[in-house]
């Protein structure tokens, strides 16, 4: 049995890609997408046509419905792929206007509905800021489900937690860059590697948590840079990951034991934490790689979503 097969046995395996081709060959459970990818995506000659399509036939609804309209024709492409759910992102532009995020959140859920796409099969991905994770508070209350993503910190885990969100996108593979870049020469890969690795610390300890206390939101580690990292969170409930990854974990043949264990979970001594606004906003800011990281991620998609409307405005 190969480590992608054994890896199924304890965890739900999700691919991180725009790129809908290459899910056959993987037969994920669920999808993941966001701008970078998306943008990535289209500029492929298999996607053009997608991209020039939906700005022939919405091209003068406005940027951002024609965004939303692309989004969600290629969350439909994945869907017939898959079994499961696909993540789409609300436009990061809007991570602290909370009105704005659910208004967007709305229009592509309709977007969904409108195609024929159960409500249940999609999870509107928002950035883990307060505005953010209040909107998906509303939205869940509404039945919309949510993954909310640039989540660095336990404060927003825990912030999440308390919002009800169905799902959230721990960063593992961007903390772990973070401490490295901070460490300098001083950093000793294999002493910071699988278990000690930053970012799967901090996934386990999200993990652990979310099981003692009885928290049913869904944790899903994101953004791997090696399949070490994947494998030493083998257990978690989801873990999304790219197809180079799912390539590495296909051909590998080494035994894959189950790392995170929700019993054990149960079992800990943890103390209860809660949050309010100031308190969250607080405890984010103490922690320095979640600020830089949240803040990076929101402007590098951003910027993407800038670069895709760009490619837009010259295809029409």
């Amino acid at each position: 049995m190969n480590q992608l097969d054994a890896l199924r046995q304890y965890t739900t395996v999700v691919a991180d890609t725009g790129d809908f081709h290459q899910l056959a060959q993987f037969q994920p459970q669920d999808a993941t997408t966001n701008p970078s990818l998306i943008l990535k995506a289209v500029q492929k000659p298999e996607y053009a046509p997608l991209l020039r399509a939906t700005v022939a036939q919405y091209g003068a609804r406005g940027l951002d419905e024609v965004m939303d309209r692309l989004l969600v024709r290629f969350g439909c492409e994945i869907l017939k792929l898959i079994p499961g759910r696909v993540s789409t992102e609300v436009d990061a532009r809007l991570s602290f206007d909370t009105e704005a995020t659910l208004s967007r959140a709305e229009r592509l859920i309709e977007l969904y509905q409108a195609a024929g796409v159960h409500t249940e099969r999609v999870l509107i991905k928002i950035a883990s800021t307060w505005e953010g994770i209040e909107a998906a508070r509303r939205l869940e209350q509404r039945g919309i489900h949510t993954n909310l993503t640039l989540l660095f910190s336990f404060a927003q885990a825990v912030a999440c937690g308390q919002a009800k969100v169905k799902l959230i996108s721990p960063f593992v593979g961007r903390i772990y860059d973070w401490y490295k870049k901070q460490a300098g020469s001083s950093w000793d890969e294999a002493a910071m590697a699988g278990a000690n690795d930053p970012g799967v610390r901090s996934v386990r300890a999200i993990y652990e948590h979310y099981k003692h206390f009885g928290i049913a939101t869904e944790v899903m580690g994101a953004s791997f840079r090696n399949t070490g990292q994947i494998l030493a969170l083998a257990g978690c409930d989801l873990l999304t990951i790219a197809p180079e990854l799912l390539a590495q974990l296909e051909s590998g043949a080494a035994p894959v034991e189950p790392a995170l264990d929700a019993q054990a979970a149960r079992s800990l001594q943890l103390e209860p934490v809660q949050y309010d606004e100031a308190g969250f906003r607080f405890a984010l800011n103490e922690d320095a790689m979640a600020t830089e990281k949240l803040a990076e991620g929101i402007r590098a998609f951003a910027a993407d979503t800038r670069k895709l409307e760009a490619l837009m405005q010259a295809a029409q």
